[in-house]
């Protein structure tokens, strides 16, 4: 059994480099007193839309340890999906991140491996798995564990690969040795503040998730506003502007895990055929894709509007 905190924590980032994860980061488990006002005014201002689960947990949000009782570490993980090939240009546009299958299962299932992993080399630890399953504040925590540092369009970037990856969390009863957060290497940059199509990023560090394509293609539920007709460039389900024009993305490699890869005709559609695709075409394409959480009526209401 692995005795004291240097070896535990170095056991546990190499089993989770084993696992195929990019990258692993240690924070101590404790109040997030930065962003408590952060969130407390983003919620303020409505720049949450109709995401009402968001005001929800407030606190939850804040503390690890009102999740996992004893919590005392909190394990941030990343997993690379930058494609080895993007979609026809001819067709309308999905967000990299949905090109495979859901990554909720397949970070899960990794996930589950390094908390067994670390009972059993370790000893008895409590814990929980999660992936944007609960109230954790994911970017918040991956940036305290030197995983990256959030960018000015909210995305968390890492020098050496970009933001092209997804952040998971193990929360455990065990103390850790802990990294520190890396430096913000943004500088004078604004490309991604120039470049959203609907002007969501309203300054440095600043997204109203209410403009944002990513929310009116996904979480929106109601009639997308007319006021943003004609300003979704193409993007049917989620966007992916403000990290295709950030310089740092010039270091993002291709994923090696083949549960991400895309189906064939999704890469290969025309719009001509996006706009008659059938309720079997959509099923077959999107087979345990992360594009079921729009259904195939979301999925049309969006390729109608970008028709229009």
């Amino acid at each position: 059994m692995l005795d004291n905190k240097g070896k535990r924590s170095l056991a546990i980032k190499q089993e989770a480099i084993r696992l195929g994860f990019s990258s692993c980061g240690i924070s101590k488990a404790d109040f997030l007193e930065e962003e408590a006002p952060r969130l407390e005014r983003w919620l303020r201002l409505g720049m949450h839309g109709s995401m009402h689960y968001m005001e929800n947990y407030f606190d939850k949000r804040l503390d690890p340890r009102l999740l996992v009782e004893g919590a005392k570490s909190v394990v941030s993980l990343s997993l690379n999906y930058y494609p080895s090939e993007i979609q026809n240009a001819d067709g309308f546009k999905i967000s990299k991140y949905a090109y495979g299958e859901d990554y909720h299962y397949v970070i899960k299932d990794k996930l589950k491996e390094l908390l067994s992993f670390i009972q059993e080399t370790i000893g008895e630890v409590d814990g929980r798995v999660f992936v944007d399953s609960a109230p954790v504040l994911d970017k918040a925590w991956a940036s305290r564990g030197g995983l990256g540092w959030v960018g000015k369009n909210n995305n968390l970037i890492a020098r050496n690969s970009g933001s092209f990856f997804f952040i998971a969390e193990l929360i455990i009863d065990l103390e850790l040795e802990y990294d520190g957060p890396t430096t913000d290497h943004c500088g004078t940059c604004t490309r991604c503040i120039d470049a959203c199509p609907t002007n969501a990023i309203e300054g440095p560090y600043v997204v109203n998730g209410s403009k944002c394509i990513s929310y009116l293609t996904i979480e929106l539920k109601d009639n997308i506003p007319i006021e943003f007709s004609g300003k979704l460039d193409d993007w049917m389900f989620g966007c992916d502007v403000c990290q295709d024009v950030c310089p740092w993305n010039r270091f993002a490699k291709p994923h090696q895990e083949e549960r991400f890869n895309a189906n064939r005709k999704l890469i290969n559609m025309s719009k001509n055929e996006w706009q008659e695709l059938t309720v079997e075409t959509f099923n077959e394409i999107f087979k345990k894709s992360a594009v079921k959480r729009t259904k195939y009526s979301g999925l049309l209401r969006n390729i109608d509007f970008l028709k229009d």
